[in-house]
């Protein structure tokens, strides 16, 4: 094989950090999350202390430069989505939890002016937990994101903000939110708000999933903020929407592997009529095009992250992995119920909260930038 050739290979090979960092991900999301994640469920909040442990995981340190007080690991796409993955294993709604803050510091890194990261990043490398989020879906039919409807009026050296955010994850605990808002005349923008701010009020929403994570709706009222809030040179909504779209994938393989696993188990133990279920080959059929499907989407989000890592352009592939996840994932769930039969309508299965959770993937927006 030529130098040439040997380059265009598509190589999953995991560096010895990334795979000392998903072994270690993978102990936290067993011991801290897969087990806890029913009560979390029932209770409709994150287990006491669980964004405390989730901190010792270091994830926001890596990648903080070290003049900033992290440990200066370059920002990776690939290694944040894996992260997405393995937590996702444990449980999609505190996975999400745990890297909001995380989607917020790489957003910065991404987008944020050399002063913005000095004044914002440092926080979240220290030992004390600093909660933040991305604010940018609205509550409107058929939402989309570069038609937003909250808008930033540039007013006294600065700008005041109007609107209404939905599903913003940890709304009413971070210290600090970016929002997304349409500036008339230059398009979309990203504007630092901090909590406490004149005008702004949060209140938690009931969903039929992601029960345990805190997604708010958040109201901006003449919220005002100065010039040096506005994110970056120019924002760039496209490519936070697109690696957003990498980490929701991530967010459903992680989880769609734990509806195989369980089932595969399920199907095997089961034994009707004198024999396991999984001898009957609609049974069979069904455990292995989840297991095929979950295999297509798993490539195509690794491509995605692979491409966004080397720099190049990746919007179509972040596009396709997304739909993927969207339309096979809410497959999976529904399969993975329909393989416990009556067993995966009662709440003594984790497959019916997986496959709650899984309906979210094809709404969500924003939230997970890896």
């Amino acid at each position: 094989m030529s130098e040439q050739q040997d380059e265009l290979l598509f190589d999953l090979t995991l560096s010895d950090e990334q795979q000392l960092m998903r072994d270690t991900v993978m102990r936290f999301a067993n011991a801290e999350m897969r087990d806890k994640s029913r009560p979390a469920d029932e209770a409709g909040e994150a287990p006491e202390g669980f964004y405390e442990r989730a901190l010792e995981l270091g994830f926001n340190m890596v990648q903080i430069p070290e003049d900033l007080g992290g440990m200066g690991a370059d920002r990776s796409p690939v290694s944040n989505m894996l992260i997405a993955e393995d937590l996702a294993g444990g449980d999609m709604s505190l996975a999400i939890g745990a890297m909001s803050s995380l989607s917020f510091v790489n957003t910065v890194l991404d987008q944020g002016t050399d002063a913005q990261k000095k004044q914002w990043l440092p926080r979240f490398a220290e030992e004390e937990l600093h909660q933040a989020t991305i604010a940018l879906m609205e509550p409107n039919a058929r939402f989309d994101a570069t038609a937003l409807k909250t808008t930033a009026k540039a007013a006294d050296g600065g700008y005041v903000i109007d609107g209404v955010k939905t599903m913003v994850p940890l709304g009413a605990s971070a210290e600090v939110m970016l929002v997304a808002a349409e500036v008339a005349g230059e398009g979309p923008a990203a504007f630092f708000v901090e909590a406490g701010a004149e005008g702004l009020s949060t209140s938690k929403e009931d969903h039929m999933g992601l029960r345990p994570l805190e997604l708010c709706t958040v109201k901006l009222e003449g919220v005002k903020v100065g010039a040096d809030a506005r994110l970056g040179e120019s924002f760039d909504l496209r490519r936070l929407l697109d690696l957003s779209k990498i980490g929701l994938a991530a967010l459903t393989i992680g989880t769609c592997k734990s509806i195989l696993d369980y089932v595969t188990e399920y199907c095997n133990d089961r034994v009707a009529f004198g024999e396991p279920i999984s001898h009957r080959q609609s049974v069979a059929f069904m455990i292995a095009n989840i297991a095929i499907e979950l295999e297509g989407i798993r490539m195509l989000t690794y491509r995605a992250a692979g491409r966004a890592e080397q720099g190049l352009d990746f919007h179509q592939q972040a596009y396709h992995a997304y739909l993927q996840a969207a339309e096979k994932g809410m497959q999976i769930g529904t399969d993975g119920v329909q393989l416990l039969g009556g067993h995966g309508f009662i709440r003594e299965h984790m497959v019916e909260l997986w496959y709650r959770n899984l309906r979210a993937i094809g709404i969500l927006q924003g939230c997970v930038a890896i």
